[in-house]
């Protein structure tokens, strides 16, 4: 996209983290704003926030696990600009504990605000968006949309969706002029996982370390460049690329790493087991 200055630009999750930092950057931009999360306080200060960059700026509250409220608020930013030109799909949540303890309403929840919310947005907006001479879809996936780790499988399985439609969007599209992007960070300094839900094994939420932590404004910007330069797929952080790279060339590598676990626990369940036998011998 070469230019974002008067364009209209959705963004979902907008009231905090990486939803608010993205939303401001665009505003600084001179992108216009049509601002959607159910946090409707924190709404109420991103859009002032934005307005002081000289845009128009308006937000609405959304709950985006509803297709009917997701096709209620493109219906209304229709009606307001008629256009929507970027579509940010930011919004979501996750889960962390083992899989077999997540309970129904938390995985239904998960894949609703985290995968079909974007395909339905996109779906919903696509006939607007494929006749400006350029638009884009930006879709926050994460770097565990491109490395399956342990008590995060359903967040897990909701980011490589995300990844893989980004990609066939772009095979779809990408010849009538949309481009999209699949934006992979690694951990970032927001409360996702400590308001995460958890399993019964839980106790307390699990947070990353702080060195591993990146700012949502750092996200931010690398997400406006990433618009500008229509670019596929976007890992930041170090490790993050490492983990990516890693993967990809030494995929048998991090399957071990999981597996190594499993065999001590085998010699140790052997090793009771011999204990045992020798106890009841003697």
């Amino acid at each position: 996209m070469r230019t974002i200055r008067n364009k209209v630009a959705l963004v979902t999750g907008a009231a905090s983290g990486i939803g608010r930092a993205i939303a401001l950057r665009l505003a600084q931009e001179g992108a216009d704003l049509f601002l959607l999360d159910v946090d409707e306080p924190g709404l109420e200060n991103v859009v002032a926030a934005a307005k002081q960059e000289g845009v128009q700026a308006l937000g609405q509250y959304c709950d985006v696990s509803s297709p009917q409220q997701i096709a209620r608020s493109v219906g209304y930013v229709l009606g307001r600009w008629n256009v929507v030109d970027i579509l940010v799909n930011n919004a979501g949540v996750t889960y962390y504990g083992e899989t077999d303890k997540m309970a129904t309403e938390h995985c239904e929840k998960l894949l609703a605000i985290n995968l079909h919310a974007p395909i339905h947005f996109t779906r919903e907006l696509l006939p607007t968006m494929l006749k400006q001479p350029e638009a884009h879809v930006l879709n926050v996936a994460s770097f565990f949309g491109l490395i399956g780790t342990r008590r995060l499988a359903a967040y897990t399985s909701s980011k490589f969706g995300v990844v893989g439609f980004s990609e066939s969007l772009r095979a779809e599209y990408g010849k009538h002029g949309l481009g999209v992007t699949a934006l992979c960070p690694g951990f970032v300094d927001t409360n996702l996982f400590a308001a995460a839900a958890r399993g019964s094994d839980q106790p307390e939420s699990k947070l990353p370390p702080q060195w591993m932590l990146t700012t949502p404004e750092k996200i931010a910007n690398r997400a406006i460049k990433a618009i500008r330069r229509n670019q596929a797929l976007v890992v930041q952080q170090p490790y993050a690329k490492l983990a990516y790279y890693g993967k990809r060339f030494f995929p048998g590598v991090i399957d071990w790493a999981y597996h190594l676990s499993r065999r001590t626990k085998s010699r140790q369940v052997e090793n009771s087991a011999s204990e045992t036998e020798r106890r009841t011998a003697a």
